[in-house]
C-alpha cells in the first residue's frame, strides 16, 4: 500500500510537470503536429500522459528507497517511547514558530530571501527537535498526570504500578510463585530487550545457557497465560544505549515504575540513580526462619569452608551455615550453636561452632 501511494506520488509529479511544460519542450524540439483521434500530440494532455509515464519508470529505485526510508522511520516511532516523540514535537513546533516570526525578515533579503528562509525554517525545525528531545524530562515534568493520575502515585511520585522485569529474575523462576501468590500486584511490564536477550539465551550454543534461556520463556508463558496479572510487552528500545540493565533504568524513570531483580549489582545502580527496585533475594530472605545468636539447630556439614578448619552445610531454605572447626565433622549431622547473621541483599549466612566444642569449653 505504502509502495502504491509513492508511485502515485512521483506519477502526479510527473503529470503536472508535464502538463506545464510539455507544449513548451514540443515547441523547443520542433515535435510535429499529429492527429491521434482529435488529440495533438503537442497538446498539454499528452504532455500529462508522457511525463506521468516517464515519471514511474524512472523513479522505480527511488520508490523502493523512499519505501524503506519510511518503515525505518516508521519502526523508529513505533519503538519510541510516548514522552520522547511528545517533548520532539514540542521542540519542532516551537522551532518552526521561531520561523515563521523571522519570515517577514529574512524574506526582505535580496535574491536569495526565499530560499533563506526555506533552510531557516528547516534548520530552526531540526533544531528545536534536538532540544525538545534532549530536555524532555524537564518538559514531561510539566505534565505530572502523564502516567496516572495523582491518587495513584506516593508521595515521592512514583507510580508504582508499573513492574519492570529484569532477564535474571525471570531466569530465576521464583517471579512466578510469587505472582501466584498475589503478593506482587500493578503490571508487569516487559521490555521487548528483555525478550530479546531472553532469545538470545536461548538460542546460545552452551547447554546451560540455552536451558536458562527456555525456562526464562517458560515462566513468562506460565505468568501470561495461569496466572491473574496484567502483563504488557513493550515494543520498546534505546539505540543509544548498549547495556540491558541501563535500557531497563531508563525505562523504569520514564514509566515511574519499580524495577524487579535478583541482581545485586542492578540493585545498586537503581538505589543510585532513584529508581524504585525490588530485589527477590530480599524478600526471601525476609521470609527465611529467624535465626539469632545462641540459638542450637542441626546442620548436615557437607564441605570445607574457605578458611582454615571450617565446614559449611546448609538449613532447608538454603540457608548456608559457615561452622568454625567443622572440618572434622563434614558428613555427619551436627547440633552446632549460632554465633553470628550476616544478611546482606546478596543472601543471608550463619556463622556457627560445634556445641560439643561449646560444652567442652
Amino acid at each position: 500500500m505504502m509502495k502504491r501511494i509513492i508511485h502515485l506520488f512521483f506519477a502526479m509529479i510527473g503529470i503536472v510537470l508535464g502538463y506545464t511544460f510539455g507544449p513548451v519542450l514540443f515547441a523547443l524540439i520542433h515535435f510535429e503536429y499529429f492527429n491521434f483521434n482529435r488529440m495533438p500530440f503537442t497538446s498539454p494532455i499528452f504532455g500529462a500522459i508522457l511525463g506521468g509515464a516517464v515519471s514511474i519508470l524512472t523513479t522505480v529505485s527511488v520508490v523502493n528507497y523512499s519505501v524503506a526510508m519510511l518503515r525505518w522511520f516508521e519502526e523508529k516511532l513505533l519503538r519510541a517511547p510516548l514522552s520522547d516523540l511528545f517533548a520532539g514535537v514540542i521542540g519542532t513546533v516551537a522551532g518552526l514558530i521561531v520561523a515563521y516570526l523571522l519570515s517577514p525578515a529574512i524574506t526582505n533579503i535580496p535574491l536569495v530571501g526565499q530560499v533563506v528562509q526555506a533552510f531557516a525554517s528547516i534548520i530552526l525545525g531540526i533544531f528545536g527537535f534536538r532540544i525538545g528531545y534532549s530536555k524532555r524530562e524537564e518538559l514531561i515534568s510539566f505534565f505530572p498526570n502523564k502516567f496516572g493520575s495523582k491518587d495513584k502515585q506516593k508521595n515521592t511520585g512514583k507510580n508504582t504500578d508499573a513492574k519492570l522485569l529484569d532477564t535474571s529474575v525471570i531466569i530465576d523462576g521464583r517471579i512466578a510463585d510469587i505472582v501466584k501468590t498475589g503478593f506482587l500486584d500493578g503490571t508487569l511490564v516487559i521490555p521487548t530487550f528483555i525478550l530479546e536477550e531472553l532469545q538470545h539465551i536461548a538460542d546460545s550454543s552452551d547447554v546451560l545457557k540455552r536451558n536458562r534461556g527456555r525456562r526464562g520463556l517458560d515462566i513468562l508463558n506460565r505468568i501470561q497465560k495461569e496466572l491473574k496479572i496484567k502483563v504488557q510487552i513493550m515494543e520498546i528500545d534505546f539505540d543509544d544505549i548498549q547495556e540491558v540493565d541501563s535500557k531497563l533504568v531508563k525505562l523504569a524513570k520514564q514509566l515511574n515504575g519499580m524495577v524487579v531483580t535478583n541482581d545485586f549489582n542492578l540493585n545498586k545502580v537503581c538505589e543510585l540513580q532513584g529508581v524504585g527496585v525490588l530485589n527477590i533475594n530480599d524478600l526471601a530472605n525476609a521470609v527465611k526462619p529467624v535465626v539469632l545468636p545462641g540459638e542450637e539447630i542441626l546442620v548436615q556439614v557437607i564441605k570445607d569452608g574457605k578458611e582454615y578448619g571450617q565446614g559449611v552445610g546448609y538449613l532447608d531454605d538454603g540457608t548456608m551455615i559457615v561452622v568454625e572447626g567443622g572440618k572434622d565433622f563434614i558428613g555427619t549431622r551436627l547440633e552446632v550453636m549460632v554465633t553470628s547473621v550476616l544478611q546482606t541483599s546478596a543472601g543471608r549466612m550463619i556463622f556457627a561452632k560445634p556445641k560439643l566444642l561449646e560444652k567442652a569449653l
